[in-house]
């Protein structure tokens, strides 16, 4: 079934946020959305701290990249 905590409550296997919505396509010009998914330095969040599935973490980090590019987004963080 599922794995328990030593509290005894069933962690829920986490779903993709992206897959739970049914985005096919992910727009590098919404920047609140794909600042979510960054820190504060600029780097960006793990499959396991973000909850997505490798399909989607490769178009968030390929969207980011191009966001970065044409200067939507910060290559890296302030201080």
């Amino acid at each position: 079934m599922g794995k328990r905590r030593k509290s005894g409550f069933k962690l829920r296997p986490r779903v993709c946020r992206f897959c739970r919505e049914k985005i096919d396509h992910i727009d590098y010009k919404d920047i609140a959305s794909l600042q979510k998914l960054t820190t504060k330095q600029g780097k960006l969040f793990s499959r396991n701290r973000s909850g997505n599935c490798a399909k989607h973490q490769r178009m968030v980090k390929v969207a980011i990249k191009r966001a970065r590019f044409i200067a939507l987004m910060p290559y890296y963080g302030e201080g």
